[in-house]
């Protein structure tokens, strides 16, 4: 089915609660809907949009946006190991996390309580406490306009980095992702090296799936702003990944400053929150906008009133204040419009 809206205030469709309008949004929920929208009701340019949780609006919207409505689970295949599942664009993520929490299947439970739709999952290649979606992302099911085609891209060809996929560089804004396909497995994989997930799960009777979906739900919920009470998009920055011959320097300075290992074992990964919070940042609001007083990652729509481009001004005084006492430069992980 195809919904359309006309001037439509993007207020209650985007996290950061910034008061925007859309000249026309358009929602469909099948393969067949998008093709009847590009045939009938889209010439030139146009925007696919899910949840609008990774999404900073700074102006009006005159061209379309698309938004895929898509909520079904299909099992594809299974087997001894584990299943092979293709979830439509329009499923809320967490939905999925806990579909799969309930059925035995390993894979997504470090991802709990992320907000925002499954088809948002790959172009951002989600992640959290040292999963990301990609470990189980199998191909991803999209539709190319300039073809009039459905085509379905394999995970290798994806290519996935952290907060990055061809989605957001060679793909972006020339597909519309309709379904993704996930490898889910059977076989206990607990990841719990990150943060306090280990402790969590402990106090809670040891390693299980629930236990481990409890605790990290427990872990954001302590530290985040709930998006239906505060206007944000999580984590507003990307934590910097620097030389490790940068990362021992400043760890003679500060012993306590955490880091992780990445796959290139010349590069370490800095935690964003932490740098912002030793530039005394966290809890400091200027005007409507703020960081949020218990995750410095996290910026925050403080009075309600913040318009886009203020977050955008106030996200430069953040980067500048860290640049000044690390000499580290962090980037925005939310997408601007």
């Amino acid at each position: 089915m195809i919904r359309i809206f006309e001037n439509i205030d993007l207020s209650s469709r985007n996290s950061f609660k910034v008061h925007q309008q859309a000249a026309k949004l358009i929602e469909f929920n099948s393969n067949s809907d998008l093709q009847q929208i590009f045939a009938e009701h889209i010439s030139d340019r146009w925007m696919v949009m899910g949840g609008a949780n990774n999404i900073l609006f700074t102006q009006d919207v005159e061209f379309p946006i698309i938004v895929p409505r898509n909520e079904q689970i299909e099992l594809l295949s299974e087997g001894e190991e584990g299943v092979y599942i293709r979830v439509g664009a329009g499923l809320e993520w967490d939905e999925l996390v806990e579909w799969s929490v309930e059925r035995g299947l390993w894979g997504l439970e470090n991802l709990s309580l992320i907000p925002g739709k499954v088809g948002a999952a790959p172009v951002q290649n989600i992640g959290a406490y040292g999963a990301e979606a990609k470990d189980t992302i199998a191909s991803v099911e999209m539709f190319f306009p300039e073809q009039g085609a459905f085509v379905t891209l394999a995970a290798e060809h994806c290519g996935f980095g952290y907060r990055q996929s061809v989605f957001k560089s060679t793909l972006k804004g020339r597909v519309i992702i309709t379904a993704v396909i996930f490898r889910l497995s059977k076989i206990a994989n607990p990841k719990l090296g990150y943060g306090d997930v280990e402790r969590e799960v402990e106090a809670r009777g040891g390693v299980s799936l629930q236990n481990i979906r409890d605790a990290i739900c427990a872990i954001r919920r302590a530290k985040l702003p709930d998006t239906a009470v505060t206007g944000n998009a999580g984590s507003f920055f990307k934590n910097p990944i620097v030389e490790a011959s940068v990362a021992q320097k400043l760890l003679e300075l500060y012993p306590d400053m955490p880091h992780y290992p990445t796959t290139d074992s010349t590069k370490v990964k800095l935690a964003a929150g932490w740098l912002i919070d030793q530039c005394g940042l966290k809890g400091d609001i200027q005007g409507n906008v703020g960081v949020h007083s218990r995750q410095a990652l996290v910026l925050i729509n403080a009075t309600g009133n913040a318009t886009g481009s203020e977050v955008i001004a106030f996200a430069g005084k953040v980067c500048q204040a860290v640049a000044d006492k690390f000499g580290i430069k962090i980037e925005p992980e939310v997408n601007v419009l």
